[in-house]
C-alpha cells in the first residue's frame, strides 16, 4: 500500500511492517473474541528499544520515534530515545481502558507478572530482577524499585542507571558520567554532573 509513496525502499518496508503488525494484532483480538476467551486474555505489546532510527536521517524524521525530537538518542544507546519505548496492555475488564501513564517498568518485569497470573512457582533459588506488574495492570502504580540499570557491550561498554527521576549515563567506555534530572529535562540536554 506504500508503493506509490515518494519514500525510500527502507521507509516503505518499515511502514509495511508496522501496518502488518497492526493488522495481525487486530486479527488476534478478533480471534480471541470469536473463541470467547478475550476477557481471560492479557496482551502486552512493546518494542524492545526506543527509536530504531537516528532522528537526523530521512527515515528517522519520517517515523518520528523521539517524541518530535524531545528524546535524545536511538537504538543501541543509553539516552531516553534509545531506552524509552511505548507499550500497551489489553485485558478487557482488568486493564483500565484509556489509561495512559509514564511510570517506568522493564521487560524483566514480565516473567514475575506472568508467573503470578499463571499461579506458577519460580524454581527454588531463582531470583528475578523483575517485579510483578499485576497491580499496575489493574490500575495501580508501577512497582517501586531502587533503580533501573542498563549496560551494552557491542564493541564498547556503555552504561546507564536511573533512580526516581535521576539518570546517570556513561555514553563512552571509560568516559565521564553524565547526570540528568528527567523530570525537568526529559531530553537529557542539561548535564548536571
Amino acid at each position: 500500500i506504500y508503493a506509490d509513496k515518494p519514500w525510500t525502499e527502507q521507509e516503505k518496508n518499515y511502514a509495511a511492517m508496522v501496518t502488518r503488525i497492526d493488522s495481525d494484532m487486530g486479527a488476534l483480538v478478533d480471534l480471541l473474541e470469536e473463541k470467547g476467551i478475550a476477557d481471560n486474555t492479557l496482551i502486552v505489546f512493546s518494542g524492545d528499544n526506543g527509536s530504531s532510527f537516528n532522528p537526523n536521517t530521512p527515515i528517522g524524521r519520517r517515523f518520528n520515534q523521539t517524541m518530535d525530537g524531545t528524546l535524545r538518542g536511538y537504538k543501541r544507546g543509553m539516552y531516553e530515545g534509545a531506552l524509552r519505548q511505548a507499550s500497551f496492555a489489553w485485558w478487557p475488564g482488568i486493564v483500565p481502558s484509556g489509561r495512559v501513564t509514564n511510570e517506568p517498568w522493564a521487560f524483566w518485569d514480565l516473567l514475575p507478572t506472568f508467573a503470578e497470573l499463571g499461579e506458577a512457582e519460580l524454581p527454588e533459588g531463582y531470583q528475578t530482577d523483575g517485579h510483578s506488574l499485576v497491580d499496575f495492570l489493574e490500575g495501580g502504580s508501577a512497582p517501586e524499585r531502587e533503580y533501573f540499570y542498563w549496560e551494552l557491550h557491542e564493541g564498547r561498554s556503555i552504561q546507564a542507571i536511573r533512580w526516581d527521576d535521576w539518570k546517570a549515563v556513561r555514553p563512552v567506555q571509560g568516559g565521564p558520567v553524565e547526570l540528568y534530572d528527567l523530570e525537568a529535562d526529559l531530553g537529557e540536554t542539561n548535564n548536571l554532573a
